[in-house]
């Protein structure tokens, strides 16, 4: 009998040994599949990150560079636009560094999160245009190059990227045989200055402007060279016109439910063709260009920056920036130099003093 209660106890032992084995093995097969699903998202953010390391290149500071200063002369601070918070003194409410706008989030790897874009505007086929129409290819890079330097001089912790911003789509006040007011995309143009962007380890920014078109008319009109890795996507608003409305003669409009359309078929892009992160750039040149902005918003793979690009007294300028980009921020703020119709043109020292500095700078 004692021999028998001995066997039981042995056989409910081995049992329990096995359970507790079991148990073990199953603690550790589980284990292992959380460190296999943590490295996998580990590869899987470190492969959306390697295709940027090659689609840019950011010219990058000196050793000697130093951040620019806040104490501004008296003759800087006169263009400052003032900060009521502070009396009306002017005075920064954000450190230089920080672009991204308060209160906005950027979910994506995209260029801006570390980076200032310092850019030249225009068309080779028009020296009226901008920058673009008034030098060759390789002057032109040369040139950009020497601006982008100076931005990561002033600020060596957010190196900036040369960018081309290419118009791809011209509006016109002929309405041409569709009736559109706008020219189709150069494809010998684009594909040139593709080229030359992914030379020099720039990015191409693609400029539309819209006539009569709609904007995704105009987006997939492109479409085929937004799947490049270093080319991204600029909608020039002030150029949109309704019937009976000319581009250049009569101040058009976008809404913003438009755009919005646009940056999530740019989002879409990125994510069925495995592109790195990119930005819509959303050009306005004044109040009530852009209706229901509230509309525009990021995604996870897109950025959205919205430029002012107005011309003419730099105080007026300065001002403007605070009431259209500050005050209605979306996501980062851009800001445009006119080097003939600026007065005075400003320097990249008044540049960065916008309040947030500037994530894009360029210049027409």
């Amino acid at each position: 009998m004692k021999k028998q209660n001995f066997l039981f106890i042995l056989l409910i032992g081995l049992m329990l040994l096995a359970g507790c084995s079991d148990s073990a093995d199953q603690a550790k097969q589980e284990n292992k599949e959380a460190q296999n699903h943590e490295k996998k998202e580990e590869n899987q953010k470190q492969d959306k990150k390697s295709p940027y390391i090659e689609a840019y290149k950011p010219i990058q500071p000196s050793k000697e560079a130093v951040a620019l200063e806040k104490n501004y002369t008296e003759e800087e601070q006169k263009l400052m636009p003032a900060n009521e918070a502070h009396g009306g003194e002017r005075e920064r409410s954000v450190p230089l560094g920080q672009t991204l706008q308060k209160g906005k989030e950027d979910k994506t790897n995209g260029p801006l999160k570390d980076h200032r874009l310092v850019a030249f505007y225009g068309t080779p086929l028009s020296e009226n245009m901008g920058i673009l129409g008034e030098y060759g290819p390789e002057e032109m890079m040369k040139k950009l190059k020497e601006h982008t330097k100076a931005y990561s001089e002033l600020d060596p912790e957010r190196p900036a990227i040369p960018t081309i911003e290419l118009i791809a789509t011209v509006a016109n006040r002929d309405p041409g045989p569709d009736g559109l007011y706008v020219s189709p995309p150069n494809e010998e143009v684009i594909e040139e200055y593709a080229k030359l962007a992914k030379k020099h380890g720039a990015l191409l920014l693609l400029d539309i402007q819209l006539g009569r078109a709609t904007v995704m008319q105009e987006v997939k009109a492109i479409e085929k060279y937004l799947k490049l890795p270093y080319v991204h996507l600029a909608i020039d608003t002030e150029y949109s016109v309704q019937e009976g409305e000319v581009p250049g003669e009569d101040l058009g409009q976008v809404n913003g439910a438009d755009v919005q359309k646009a940056v999530e078929y740019v989002d879409q892009l990125v994510e069925e063709n495995q592109l790195p992160d990119k930005l819509v750039l959303v050009h306005q040149f004044g109040n009530g260009i852009i209706k229901n902005k509230e509309k525009i918003h990021p995604t996870e793979h897109v950025q959205v920056p919205l430029n002012y690009d107005g011309f003419g007294d730099a105080a007026i300028k300065l001002s403007a920036y605070g009431k259209l980009v500050k005050d209605q921020p979306i996501q980062y703020g851009g800001f445009k130099v006119f080097k003939k119709n600026d007065k005075p043109v400003l320097t990249p020292e008044q540049v960065l003093q916008l309040d947030p500095a500037p994530a894009i700078v360029n210049y027409q």
